[in-house]
């Protein structure tokens, strides 16, 4: 049997500690530089600014609907890069009737401030108050979308939101657990395999979305995740939609990698977002699928 010596262990468990406390380090990647903007592919948008709870300023994008809009989504992005990065995801949104609001957490992109995972919980909520109030907006025709960490941004933030006007709540590619994705991605390191349980708990895990998730009900959630998800196990969305409360909906997208369903290469799941966002505007439809 293997054994590691003593000074290596601590060292090891030392070191690995200390990332791991350092949280917002472990989890946010954020990127400065934008790779361009909407109007360089012929989209309208508007350069949009907001101010957090405790002052940091935000950037955004808002990108508004063709013809007249059937609801707004508000989108939050994952933990690496900026909006730019992830402006793929939502594009396409628009053209299908509907505006997208999509924003950059603090220390990402043009937000101001240091990269901080409690502060990102603030700039979600300073994100929904500022579509509320646009006059541009039908604030009871709302939308939110979070993709990986996002999701579960989204979802901490719709448990403790009134969540009036917000008729639905989309999540993809999110995990469940904050300890316990840390626990997967410390195994798949060999050095740190041995202490994933004892080092997992240095995560804070407050913001577990499994441990409020419950709370979304009665607004309808989507929970939507790839079979072949490499980075967020497909099991964390069962473990999501076990803790949910009803209405809810999961879709399995087979074959679908990390925030994959909605690529032009499976228009078809485009299509069947789009007409499930249709049915939650309608008022004749407050349930679930």
């Amino acid at each position: 049997m293997f054994r590691m010596p003593r000074h290596v262990f601590f060292l090891t468990a030392a070191l690995t500690g200390l990332l791991l406390s350092a949280c917002g380090n472990l989890l946010l990647y954020p990127e400065a530089q934008l790779l361009g903007t909407p109007d360089q592919i012929g989209m309208a948008y508007q350069e949009t600014t907001f101010t957090a709870a405790d002052g940091t300023p935000l950037h955004g994008w808002f990108l508004p609907a063709e013809g007249e809009a059937k609801g707004s989504i508000l989108f939050l992005h994952g933990n690496a890069q900026n909006i730019s990065y992830h402006f793929g995801s939502v594009y396409w949104l628009p053209e299908r009737g509907y505006n997208v609001f999509m924003f950059d957490y603090r220390g990402f992109g043009r937000s101001g401030g240091e990269k901080d995972l409690d502060g990102v919980y603030l700039d979600a909520e300073a994100a929904l108050a500022h579509l509320r109030s646009r006059s541009d907006v039908d604030p009871d025709r709302l939308f939110v979308f979070g993709q990986s960490i996002g999701g579960a941004v989204t979802t901490w933030l719709m448990a403790h939101d009134s969540r009036v006007g917000v008729r639905a709540v989309i999540l993809e590619g999110a995990f469940s657990d904050f300890r316990r994705i840390t626990r997967e991605k410390l195994g798949e390191i060999w050095f740190a395999w041995p202490f994933r349980w004892p080092l997992s708990f240095l995560i804070p895990n407050r913001y577990s979305p499994e441990r409020v998730i419950g709370k979304i009900t009665p607004t309808p959630l989507l929970i939507v995740h790839g079979t072949v998800d490499s980075i967020v196990p497909f099991h964390h969305a069962r473990y999501l939609y076990r803790a949910a409360g009803d209405p809810k909906t999961l879709w399995v997208v087979e074959g679908a990698e990390h925030i994959s369903a909605f690529v032009p290469q499976r228009p078809e799941w485009r299509d069947r977002l789009v007409g499930w966002l249709n049915d939650r505007v309608s008022p004749a439809n407050s349930v679930g699928e």
